[in-house]
C-alpha cells in the first residue's frame, strides 16, 4: 500500500500497537508546523504529522484552495476538500498497514483547515478513528454526510478549541460544533481560551490531558 502524502514521524517507545496521532496542519503551513508538538506529547504515541498536497506560492501547503476575493467571505474548494478527506483516510490505512500501530487507536490532530478536513474525515469515516483534536476550526457541513448513523459515530472522542478573538475563523462558527456533535450524542468537550487564531499553551495542556485519558 502507498500514500500520496509527504510525511514526517516520531516513532513510539513502544514496539507494537501503539496508539497514533496524525496531524493534519492548517492552510499555508507544513508538516513541521504541528509536529512541534510531538516533543511534549507521550512518549507511547506513534506520532506522524502530514504535508498538504497543494503547493502554494511562495511556500506552504493547503488542503485545497481557499478564494478570499470571493462574495460573501471566504469560497472554500470543497471538491478539492473532500479529495483531501479521502486522501487522509487512505492515508490512516496506510500507516496502520505500515507500522506496529494499533488501529483501533488512531487520532486526528487538526488545526484550522486540518481541523475542518479531520472533523469531515470523522463524519465519513468513523471506524477508521477513535479521537480526535479539533484546534481552531469548525464544521464545514459542505463536506459531511448528508445522513449521518449515530451508532457508526457513537465511540468517537472530540476535543474542540478555539479563541474568541479568533480574526480568520469567527468564534461563532466553532460555537456550532458542540451543538452539532450533541445532536449526535457524540462525547466532546469544546473550549475557548483569550487568544487569537492560535493555540495558547494552556490550549496545549488541556488537550494534552485530555488526550492522556482515552490512549
Amino acid at each position: 500500500m502507498t500514500t500520496d502524502l509527504h510525511y514526517i514521524k516520531r516513532p513510539s517507545t513502544l514496539k507494537e500497537n501503539a496508539s497514533l496521532l496524525i496531524m493534519c496542519h492548517g492552510y499555508g503551513s507544513d508538516e513541521n508546523d504541528l509536529f512541534s508538538f510531538a516533543s511534549e506529547l507521550p512518549e507511547e504515541l506513534f506520532i506522524i504529522s502530514l504535508r498538504a498536497p497543494y503547493a502554494m506560492q511562495p511556500y506552504g501547503n493547503a488542503w485545497y484552495a481557499i478564494n478570499f476575493d470571493a462574495e460573501k467571505g471566504k469560497w472554500s474548494d470543497n471538491v478539492q476538500a473532500r479529495q483531501s478527506v479521502d486522501l487522509i483516510a487512505n492515508f490512516i490505512d496506510y500507516a496502520c498497514d505500515t507500522y506496529s500501530v494499533n488501529k483501533d487507536n488512531v487520532t486526528l490532530l487538526g488545526f484550522s483547515q486540518g481541523t475542518i478536513l479531520s472533523l469531515s474525515v470523522a463524519m465519513n469515516y468513523p471506524e477508521k478513528l477513535k479521537n480526535i483534536v479539533a484546534l481552531s476550526g469548525y464544521l464545514n457541513e459542505d463536506i459531511l454526510p448528508e445522513n449521518i448513523d449515530r451508532n457508526k459515530v457513537s465511540h468517537l472522542n472530540i476535543f474542540c478549541s478555539h479563541g474568541y478573538a479568533d480574526q480568520v475563523i469567527p468564534v461563532e462558527w466553532a460555537r456550532k460544533t458542540p451543538e452539532y456533535l450533541s445532536a449526535l450524542n457524540i462525547n466532546h468537550v469544546y473550549k475557548e481560551y483569550p487568544v487569537g487564531h492560535g493555540v495558547a499553551p494552556q490550549n496545549f495542556y488541556d488537550f494534552r490531558d485530555w488526550l492522556k485519558n482515552y490512549l
